[in-house]
């Protein structure tokens, strides 16, 4: 029996684990899920190495209110820190363990949660299991063909001295431009709107200098229409009715919720958002919704995923575990 268990160990689920053992939850009583086989996946895969790992996110102040706390810092720098809080904290995680259902008990207050190694019984689930899990794709269709010249990340494949196309309008677009200008790379970006109105200032300031010392082109106000295969390189159709071939197209377009996992768990949804409550309870009452998926369209960061789950531990500790966890 678990006092809590914790599905995803990204920096929410981490510091909702390092909160449960600050209030006094035992080591052994606090559970951490995870389905890649480290944790801080997202940042591990999207993350440039140069890339800064920005605390203040889309206008949020950077300050604490929990046990966790980082200032903007390098990839390595946050991992490493994440790390420190695992071990010195006494942080069980499981990795490589994929949750399939969460059986809410009728009778008690209780949860029995279902992976493909075990159940495990808590009378508290948390999730954080972030919104990055799958990117979203075109609505056009790719060519096979080309597979390893469309992507949608920029880590996992060496892009250096080639004609890029970035495809998005918010951060990961703009640093995805910057990471890719500075390896010598011919970068464009394409963008629907013809304003950058979901970066946060220094992104979009960032990007705006380039395009206008001409280091990345920028194409506003218009969109990708199709992606063709033209000897072995992909043939981008614009909405102006031009064409352009380029050596990769990078998708920057965002993630998805996860919806239908949060709907079959039995969390209600007011249009597109779920419904939260006091310290990010959903209407399913012991579960709590951590990080990006608490923060709703606005976008999250480090600190908010620190800062909710410090949150979410106080309301968990009022209902749920007493004052005096054991």
């Amino acid at each position: 029996m678990h006092s809590i268990v914790i599905i995803g160990a990204g920096p929410a689920g981490i510091s909702m684990a390092v909160e449960s053992r600050a209030a006094g939850v035992p080591a052994e009583r606090v559970l951490v899920l995870e389905k890649a086989n480290e944790h801080s996946f997202a940042i591990r895969k999207y993350y440039p190495e140069n890339k800064l790992v920005t605390a203040n996110y889309k206008g949020f102040e950077a300050v604490c209110t929990g046990t966790l706390c980082l200032l903007d810092s390098t990839k390595h720098e946050t991992l490493s820190y994440l790390d420190r809080a695992i071990r010195d904290h006494d942080v069980h995680v499981h990795y490589g363990e994929i949750v399939w259902k969460i059986h809410q008990h009728q009778d008690r207050q209780l949860f029995t949660v279902m992976t493909d190694k075990g159940e495990y019984e808590t009378p508290v689930v948390a999730i954080a299991i972030g919104i990055l899990g799958k990117p979203n794709k075109p609505s056009y269709p790719l060519p096979l063909s080309i597979k390893s010249r469309l992507l949608y990340e920029i880590t996992s494949t060496e892009v250096r001295d080639a004609k890029v196309l970035v495809v998005g309008g918010g951060d990961s677009a703009s640093e995805y431009c910057q990471y890719l200008f500075q390896d010598g790379n011919r970068v464009t970006l394409s963008y629907r709107k013809a304003e950058l109105t979901r970066m946060n200032d220094i992104n979009r300031d960032s990007l705006l200098a380039l395009g206008q010392r001409g280091e990345v082109r920028l194409l506003l106000g218009t969109d990708v229409t199709a992606v063709k295969d033209r000897e072995g390189r992909p043939e981008v159709s614009f909405t102006s009715g031009e064409a352009e071939v380029f050596d990769y197209v990078v998708y920057a377009l965002g993630g998805s919720a996860p919806h239908d996992f949060l709907k079959v768990v039995g969390i209600e949804f007011d249009g597109p958002e779920p419904i939260l409550k006091e310290g990010y309870e959903t209407s399913v009452p012991g579960m709590f919704l951590l990080g990006d998926l608490s923060a709703g369209r606005k976008g999250g960061s480090i600190i908010w995923a620190f800062n909710s789950a410090n949150t979410a531990m106080k309301r968990i500790c009022e209902r749920y575990l007493g004052s005096a966890p054991a």
